[in-house]
C-alpha cells in the first residue's frame, strides 16, 4: 500500500475518510480558493472530472487560506461558492494548509515529487499533483496551466491508459 492511502482526510461536509478511497484510480489533487485570479479554474476541472471521472479520474479540491488570504470562508461558504458559481461536483477537503508549520500531510507526501519548475513548496493556490492509480505521484502542475491544457490532458490520458 503506498503511503498517500493511509493519510486522513476531512471532507468538506465533515465526514472522516482517508485517501485510500481513491485506491484503483488516478487522482487530480488541487489546492483552491475562491478569491483568486485562478478560481475560474474550478469550472475546468468539473469539466475534467465530468470527461474522466467513468475512466477513473477523481478530482480533490483542497481549500487553503494560505496565498493572499484568498480562500476565507468556512467549509459550508466554501462548498456553496462551489456548487454555486462552478456546478463543482467533485469532493472537497475541510480547509486545510498546504504548507508550512501546519502542513496537512496529504502535501507533505505530495510536496516530495521532485520534478521540472515546481521542486518543493507549493507556491501558489491552484497547483496540480497527479497521482496514479497506484498511488504514486506522476505530475505537478503550475497554477497558471489550465485544467483543459493538453499538458494536463495527456498525463491524465497517460495514467488512466
Amino acid at each position: 500500500m503506498t503511503a498517500l492511502y493511509s493519510i486522513p482526510l476531512t471532507l468538506n461536509d465533515g465526514s472522516e475518510t482517508d485517501f485510500g478511497r481513491f485506491d484503483g484510480n488516478a487522482v487530480l489533487v488541487v489546492n483552491v480558493a475562491s478569491n483568486c485570479g485562478f478560481t475560474q479554474q474550478y469550472a475546468g476541472l468539473e469539466t475534467l472530472y465530468g470527461k474522466f471521472r467513468d475512466r477513473g479520474l477523481e478530482v480533490l479540491g483542497v481549500p487553503c487560506n494560505q496565498f493572499a488570504g484568498q480562500e476565507p470562508g468556512d467549509d459550508p461558504e466554501i462548498a456553496e461558492f462551489c456548487e454555486r458559481n462552478f456546478g463543482v461536483t467533485f469532493p472537497l477537503t475541510s480547509k486545510a494548509d498546504v504548507r508550512g508549520r501546519n502542513q496537512h500531510p496529504l502535501y507533505a507526501e505530495l510536496t516530495k515529487f521532485k520534478s521540472g519548475m515546481l521542486p518543493g513548496l507549493v507556491k501558489w493556490n491552484f497547483e496540480k499533483f497527479l497521482v496514479s492509480r497506484e498511488g504514486k505521484v506522476v505530475a505537478r502542475f503550475a497554477p497558471a496551466v489550465e485544467p483543459d491544457s493538453a499538458e494536463i490532458i495527456d498525463a491524465i490520458e497517460e495514467v488512466l491508459s
